[in-house]
């Protein structure tokens, strides 16, 4: 597991961790993983998913110690961004939209005034059952 360590200093060197402090981390480490390997648990057992990935384990490490700032763009940032862009996209075509139909004076508003039967109420010059369509455009307002 000196492979590990050594990745994990090789980290700690680019992210520009003190070397004071990273040999401190790296001698914590080995001295973990080494008790660890004592109570008969595999370095894989001991770091879980972080055994694949010695360069992010390091980082965070790091991190986690204050040694380095936190990175602005983690999985949440990420996640913000995405849904930002994706309303920002929806709201930009929703304004296109918007802006051609009026430009265009569509959509077109119909009304229709229906009345069958008896009754004192005559459309079209008295005709009873007569429907009277009144048209507008959405622009016109504007």
């Amino acid at each position: 597991m000196s492979d590990f360590v050594d990745q994990c200093r090789r980290e700690w060197k680019r992210l520009g961790v003190p070397r004071a402090v990273a040999d401190d981390m790296a001698t914590d480490l080995a001295n973990d993983l080494a008790d660890a390997e004592a109570e008969g648990i595999s370095a894989e057992e001991f770091l879980g998913s972080s055994a694949l990935d010695p360069r992010s384990f390091a980082a965070v490490w790091a991190q986690e110690r204050g040694v380095v700032p936190r990175s602005a763009g983690g999985e949440g940032a990420l996640r913000g961004s995405r849904g930002f862009v994706a309303f920002t996209v929806l709201a930009s075509i929703t304004l296109a939209v918007a802006v051609v139909l009026l430009a265009t004076g569509e959509p077109r508003v119909s009304l229709v005034a229906r009345r069958s039967g008896p009754g004192p109420f005559r459309l079209n010059g008295g005709a009873s059952g007569v429907a009277e369509v009144v048209s507008a455009s959405a622009a016109a307002p504007i």
